[in-house]
């Protein structure tokens, strides 16, 4: 990122669904001018929503051409089944200039999809529509159980809500978690989300007498510098180890082991953020063994050493 204000793009497109097209406004809007989101349809006409009302924007496709960063809101997939796409919509996004990201909100990976951008690459998209996303674009490499996917320039996400998880992420990756934490505050949601679309995917509902995992995550997230085991997950839950991780699951689509994790990354990456302490000090402070299983594990889940991840955010630790 320069220090020049980052463009972005929002692309309406038939049938998009109003919550998903006003979440880069909402998100990218609340990071103090670092951003400027302009929307816009393939010709500047009104478009209709998935609602009972057409929309009117102020520009056509041609801002595409300088867009930094480039969002599909999700909208009507029946133009994208037979894996193509209508030749003026095709054409607006070709306008997308080389280097410029992309970020496909719920079933808008379908348009990225139809027009050949996501071949042979990582994505996902809202649980419901998994299958049918696998049957109509083969070649791309789908995986329904996580929120989004940052596959570099390349981003999609999962249904509705995750499109505010997502865009909070480019923040975070654009501008560190100072500021990411201050737009989440502004937008009254959370900085990030355990878990995957697990969660919300339809299941059978637990009896209403069975106690939930959610205690005993929060006493975990309070004391993550302990080595902390499933055993003792499940004795502060009352329950069986084996009960408490098919609970555990149920809740938040992930493994008791590897939702603790996730949290100790979380927390050692904004330690790599905010603070000079050593590599070691923060694996201490998380709860991992040594430094080296810290960077072990930072390298698995993002490819960086903490050094790099530092270097790279270190940066921008300004007050929000």
């Amino acid at each position: 990122m320069t220090s020049s204000v980052h463009r972005v793009a929002v692309l309406a497109l038939d049938g998009v669904y109003p919550f998903e097209l006003g979440i880069p406004n909402r998100v990218f809007g609340s990071a103090d001018g670092r951003y400027e989101v302009r929307t816009c349809t393939v010709d500047g006409e009104p478009v209709r929503t998935s609602a009972d009302y057409s929309i009117a924007v102020a520009h056509d496709s041609s801002i595409l051409d300088t867009a930094d960063t480039v969002v599909l809101p999700a909208c009507d997939i029946r133009m994208t089944l037979d894996g193509t796409l209508p030749q003026p919509v095709r054409d607006a996004l070709a306008r997308i200039r080389p280097g410029a990201r992309l970020v496909a909100i719920c079933a808008g990976s379908f348009v990225a999809a139809a027009a050949g951008l996501l071949d042979g690459r990582p994505a996902t998209t809202h649980w419901r529509q998994a299958d049918l996303f696998r049957r109509t674009f083969p070649r791309v490499r789908l995986d329904p159980d996580v929120l989004y996917v940052d596959d570099d320039d390349v981003l999609t996400s999962a249904g509705a809500a995750a499109g505010i998880d997502v865009c909070l992420h480019l923040v975070r990756r654009d501008h560190g978690s100072a500021v990411a934490n201050s737009v989440a505050r502004r937008c009254v949601v959370p900085p990030w989300r355990d878990g995957g679309q697990a969660q919300y995917i339809e299941q059978p509902v637990p009896p209403v007498t069975s106690a939930g995992t959610a205690a005993a995550r929060q006493w975990a997230l309070e004391n993550l510098h302990l080595p902390l085991t499933v055993d003792e997950f499940a004795l502060r839950a009352q329950m069986s180890k084996r009960t408490f991780a098919r609970r555990f699951s149920e809740e938040v689509g992930m493994s008791p082991g590897r939702w603790l994790i996730q949290q100790r990354l979380f927390r050692a990456r904004h330690l790599l953020e905010s603070t000079d302490m050593t590599v070691d000090r923060i694996a201490g402070e998380v709860g991992f063994a040594t430094g080296t299983s810290l960077r072990q594990h930072l390298h698995e889940a993002i490819g960086v050493s903490p050094q790099a991840y530092r270097r790279t955010f270190a940066r921008t630790l300004a007050p929000a």
